[in-house]
């Protein structure tokens, strides 16, 4: 038995940690060259390509750090998806003036939240935007937080695409190799508890149903990620 065959949630540090502490700087340095070896944003740029039928308005990332992922996927997208206005909610304010300027010469606009996501969610229930994009933040929730976050999700755009963690044994021995690049002991503990955090199969798909939405892809991708696209109910895709 590889103790992979369930989810396993456990808190992973960087959670803990002051915005300002060293070891969080340190670690979020480590995700973003994390981001890279996955291919995340080449991902989550593909996802948004097949399934986004024309050049969106407005996009919200839950979830979304300090920003670096979005701005490489929108790096992708901004050649043929011009003047996107972005939501970038996240509990922790990360959002630099250099980001929004980043941003900026792609033409891209950028609108920074920090608050939790469920509160936020449920105070802005009318909130529409074109797209929801997720990368590597549903692992943290157990399976009843994730129906309910969906829930929340599923009337405030046609599309809802994540790139998480695949809990696979490949992707744990994976975690191993992590002082290779330099990687502290902050994102060494996390990133082996974000792929026990993981997903496989279809199980967002089935949490996704529960949330009263339709499922329209989910499975692997690559060696270390599952990808998930899920639409309201009312979306014929």
């Amino acid at each position: 038995m590889s103790g992979l065959e369930h989810r396993k949630l456990a808190p992973e540090i960087l959670d803990g940690l002051a915005a300002d502490d060293p070891r969080a700087l340190a670690a979020r340095r480590d995700l973003r060259r994390i981001n890279a070896l996955m291919f995340q944003a080449k991902i989550m740029a593909s996802l948004l390509g097949k399934f986004v039928p024309k050049p969106p308005r407005r996009i919200l990332e839950i979830g979304a750090g300090d920003g670096s992922f979005m701005l490489a996927v929108a790096r992708r997208m901004a050649g043929h998806w011009p003047e996107v206005e972005l939501i970038m909610l996240d509990r922790v304010d990360l959002i630099t003036a250099q980001l929004r300027d980043d941003f900026d010469r792609l033409g891209w606009t950028v609108e920074g939240i920090t608050a939790d996501v469920f509160d936020w969610a449920t105070k802005n229930e009318g909130a529409q935007f074109d797209a929801i994009t997720v990368n590597l933040f549903l692992h943290h929730f157990d399976d009843a937080e994730l129906v309910r976050l969906f829930a929340l999700m599923v009337p405030k755009a046609p599309l809802l695409l994540a790139t998480e963690p695949l809990r696979a044994k490949l992707a744990l021995a994976a975690t191993r190799l992590l002082p290779a690049i330099g990687a502290n002991d902050v994102t060494r503990n996390d990133a082996a508890q974000s792929v026990r955090g993981g997903f496989r199969g279809s199980e967002l798909s089935g949490l996704w149903l529960a949330a009263k939405g339709k499922p329209v892809e989910e499975r692997r991708a690559g060696l270390f990620s599952h990808i998930f696209v899920g639409a309201s109910a009312g979306d014929d895709l």
